[in-house]
Order: structure tokens, then sequence, then C-alpha cells
């Protein structure tokens, strides 16, 4: 039989160059009432230190700090921390934005009260080890709090759909496994009790399934390389992924304007 060894310090590297790849930040602005969501789910103390990994332009961080705590974003893409520096001033927020990989997080043991992620940690490649790290420098007691796309729903049905034009990594474990309680409970074994998994929705709201399509080539990094990979033959995935929007478009619009539910796991849980 034969094994294959996956470079996964490669497949890091591609997907720092994907995410830093058109503007994750307009993206963010989309579904910022998502990670307002998630840290009031939290219940997340004023005056706590939170931690939000893979905090992109800030969205769970800035939400953090709004309710008076004391608020740290990381990620590894250095233009998107400057967008979400430029978020907080424009907030008079204080938040420190650190460069730094979810995988081997640059803060000591037992650093902070609670630690979130939206829609971020769940793209690290290496999901067991950034479980680990995410426990490592959460206090005991600390609150855990993470939101990941599900596979069953339209991200889900997104990236299958990205996946059958541009195929991901061979032996890199699907991110969509985080929005499952069963892969959640594996990778975080005994580290975290948790008290709660709910199934929530997103909104996607465009005014027509090509506009939605355009706006993620442009901005989301994922669909913006696919598109960059494809070049002259990109058009058919195009097509699909307008197709897609229109079969999960939940409303009856005339004028074009689509409305799909995406669904998410929202999962909170205790540092033990």
């Amino acid at each position: 039989m034969t094994t294959t060894t996956v470079d996964l310090a490669a497949v890091k590297a591609r997907q720092q160059a994907t995410w830093a790849s058109g503007d994750f930040s307009e993206i963010a602005t989309t579904i910022v009432s998502a990670a307002e969501r998630l840290v009031d789910a939290a219940d997340l103390r004023a005056g706590a230190s939170v931690l939000d990994v893979a905090t992109g332009s800030g969205n769970a961080a800035i939400a953090a700090a709004r309710l008076g705590c004391r608020a740290t974003g990381v990620d590894y893409v250095p233009s998107l921390l400057e967008r979400g520096r430029e978020r907080a001033a424009a907030e008079r927020l204080a938040i420190e934005f650190v460069a730094g990989d979810a995988e081997d997080l640059p803060f000591a043991d037992a650093s902070f009260d609670a630690v979130t992620s939206i829609y971020g940690v769940m793209f690290a490649p290496d999901h067991a080890r950034t479980a680990t790290e995410i426990a490592r420098v959460a206090s005991p007691g600390a609150t855990i709090a993470l939101a990941s796309w599900t596979p069953e729903g339209f991200l889900g049905a997104m990236f299958r759909t990205i996946g059958a034009h541009v195929p991901p990594p061979a032996g890199v474990a699907s991110p969509l496994l985080w929005g499952t309680e069963g892969h959640i409970g594996e990778i975080f074994a005994d580290r975290v009790e948790w008290t709660a998994h709910e199934r929530r929705n997103f909104t996607f709201r465009y005014p027509s399934p090509e506009a939605f399509v355009a706006f993620f080539a442009t901005y989301y990094g994922p669909t913006h390389k696919a598109f960059e990979a494809l070049g002259d033959s990109g058009e058919e995935l195009r097509s699909d992924l307008e197709e897609l929007a229109r079969e999960w478009n939940r409303l009856d619009d005339e004028a074009g304007a689509i409305a799909i539910d995406g669904e998410y796991l929202e999962s909170i849980g205790r540092r033990v």
C-alpha cells in the first residue's frame, strides 16, 4: 500500500496566498451580524481578555471590544490585520491585532479568558493542532466560541461546486468538518466541555445570482483564486455558481433579488 504524505506547510502557504488575494474584508463587512451573534451567545464578560483566532479584518474581535472586553485578533494575512486596525480606530476601540498562525499561536499558555473564531480556524489545514493551540492559550474555565459552516449548508454546496472545477489539496481534511459536532468533539477531546451546539443561519442577500458570484469572485479568496486558476475556462464555474444561487434562493422576487440561508454550527464550550 502506498502512503501519501501531505506537505501541510506547502498547503498552508498556498492558503495564506489565497486569503491574501481578493479582499476578504469586503466579505467580512457583509457578515458582521454573525460575529455579534456569536459573542452574545458566548456571554462574554466586560473586562475579560478575548482572543479572536483567524480574525481576518476583526469582526469578532471588534464585537467583543464593543462588549467591553480586552480584545486581541490574530491572523496570518497582514493586509487584513491592517483593515482591522483601521476599523478599530474608526470606532475608537482599543484592540491589539497580531500577526500569527492559528496552528502556532504567539501567546503563552492560559493567556485568555475566552477564545473565539468565526468562519476562520476551520480553514487551518491541521485541525488537531489548531484545536490544541486554542485550548493551550485558554485559561482553565475559559469560554471557547466557534462558528463554522456546515457540510450540508450553502457554503458546503458552494465549496463542492468550486472543487468540481478546481480540486482541493489531496489528503487535507475538509474545513467543513468543523461544522459537525462529532469532529469538534474529536479534535478538542477532553480539553473542552461543550455546553451548546446550535445550527444557525446567516442570510446572504444580493441583487441577483450574477451579483453574488461577481462579488465573491472579486473579494472571496477561494473563489477569486479558483477563477484565476481557470482563466478563460472559468465561465463554466461562473454559470454553475449562479445556478447554485438560484437553487438555494428562498425568495420569489421578479426583480431578481436573492436571499440564501447559509447554515453554520455555533459551538460554545468551556476550557477544562
